[in-house]
């Protein structure tokens, strides 16, 4: 089987990887596991001297890095450059913070000694989506490799080139051979690698399906998993809400990276006495946004990463007006255009039973729900299987600080800003939307033991 990159915006094939076999996955595998025993007992200022040289790498390479981004998936180049800004920025959080964060943790109790140390688990694989291809392997793998663990990944089967990119990176960089390795796979051979005694935990970002899968086979083999998957945030306009304001940031969070992003602003319940304006601004603003050769930076859209997602988006509007769904702006794509691209689109009178309601949007589509009160607008923000990110816009700050806190089920709510990830803060979801927590002090320490010591 071939692993094959394909432009986006061209729809062309550019390059063909094979992939891997079980010889070099064993052996791959094999490698990485027996380097881990050296790495987990390095020093952690040596562990920081690669990452910091890492990150001169990234700032070196931020050109090339970000094309093969947007060559392989689509993305603007303005926010290729971005994720690598944003990974360079993680390299030096973690630089600055391992010391701290692996550092005993001493409790008070009857004994003379008694105390939390911090050891790595071992290996930790990695399964990776294609949407953020550098940012979302960072995420996890970085501070993972920093607590002393090693990593195997195996990247989105249509970002080969990325996965390829990063392990060079790694061996530029100067860490130890085989710390951090990829397998060019397709997903029919995760289960039989999760299930491989040399792999201690997982780390997976995808799909709510993906999720499940991965914690069937992760549970069966009684391996730690952290899951990040989908979501369907909502974002609530409340009737104080500053509108400009608010628009500008519903826009910029629905389009990020062409709308496929696991927190991009989903589905927006707005209040009934500011419907209208909202509405009138939103959709002007998103009628304006131009799509098109993601390389020319005037252009705010690329295209979406493969043609078979733009298909079931265009299904999921077209169903959604056929149930009542008022199309706003955008909803239909040129069949005779080259790539795989789709408008900045918005439907109105968005209701229950509609999959603009009811299912995640993976691409620049808005759906607008109308609301009478503050009650409504909390139960319809909750009814989804997903709990990722959520957002509330007032100028009563205090009021939408107790909404988000208390009543919004979410791993985040954003008040007055649009969800994104920060690797100072913890970052994850509940129910369908996946659970443990990447970045901060939490996401390293999801891949350690947290071993109690007790001295009589």
């Amino acid at each position: 089987m071939l692993l094959k990159s394909i432009n986006p915006a061209t729809g062309e094939i550019s390059r063909e990887f094979p992939e891997s076999q079980w010889e070099d996955i064993e052996n791959i595998l094999r490698d990485v596991y027996e380097v881990q025993a050296v790495w987990r007992e390095s020093q952690i200022e040596e562990r920081i001297g690669y990452l910091r040289h890492l990150a001169i790498l990234l700032e070196t390479k931020k050109e090339a890095y970000s094309f093969t981004i947007t060559h392989e998936m689509g993305k603007p180049i303005a926010e290729s450059h971005a994720e690598i800004d944003k990974c360079i920025e993680l390299c030096e959080y973690y630089a600055n913070h391992t010391e701290e964060f692996l550092k005993d943790t001493h409790i008070q109790t009857e004994a003379q000694k008694s105390y939390i140390t911090y050891r790595p688990l071992g290996v930790i694989f990695g399964v990776m989506p294609w949407n953020f291809p550098f940012w979302q392997v960072f995420r996890f793998a970085i501070p993972a490799i920093m607590a002393g663990n090693t990593v195997l990944l195996k990247h989105a089967s249509n970002v080969p080139g990325c996965s390829i990119a990063l392990e060079d990176l790694f061996l530029e960089s100067k860490f130890p051979a085989d710390v951090f390795r990829t397998v060019l796979i397709s997903n029919r051979k995760v289960e039989r690698i999760i299930a491989n005694k040399k792999v201690a935990a997982i780390s997976l970002t995808g799909s709510t399906q993906a999720g499940k899968a991965v914690a069937q086979t992760a549970g069966k083999y009684l391996k730690k998993c952290v899951l990040e998957l989908g979501g369907s945030d909502p974002y609530i306009i409340l009737e104080d809400a500053d509108i400009n304001a608010a628009v500008d940031c519903c826009v910029a969070g629905r389009l990020i990276n062409t709308g496929q992003s696991c927190i991009g602003a989903k589905r927006f319940i707005i209040m009934d006495k500011v419907y209208d304006a909202f509405t009138k601004l939103f959709v002007e603003k998103m009628k304006a946004v131009t799509y098109g050769d993601p390389f020319n930076e005037e252009n705010k859209l690329g295209p979406m990463a493969r043609g078979n997602i733009r298909e079931d988006l265009l299904r999921q509007v077209n169903k959604s007006i056929s149930k009542g769904a008022e199309l706003l702006c955008g909803g239909t794509i040129n069949d005779d255009e080259d790539g795989f691209f789709f408008p900045a689109t918005v439907l109105g009178n968005v209701q229950s039973g509609m999959p603009a309601y009811d299912q995640e949007l993976f691409g620049p589509v808005a759906a607008l729900i109308r609301v009478e009160t503050e009650k409504e607008a909390i139960k319809i923000a909750n009814s989804t299987s997903f709990g990722l990110g959520s957002a509330i816009f007032s100028r009563n700050i205090e009021k939408a600080i107790e909404i988000g806190a208390h009543k919004i089920q979410a791993g985040c709510c954003f008040i007055n800003e649009h969800v994104k990830s920060d690797p100072r803060l913890p970052f994850g979801g509940i129910k369908e939307s996946g659970y443990g927590r990447e970045l901060s002090l939490m996401g390293m320490h999801e891949f350690v033991n947290a071993k109690t010591i007790y001295v009589r």
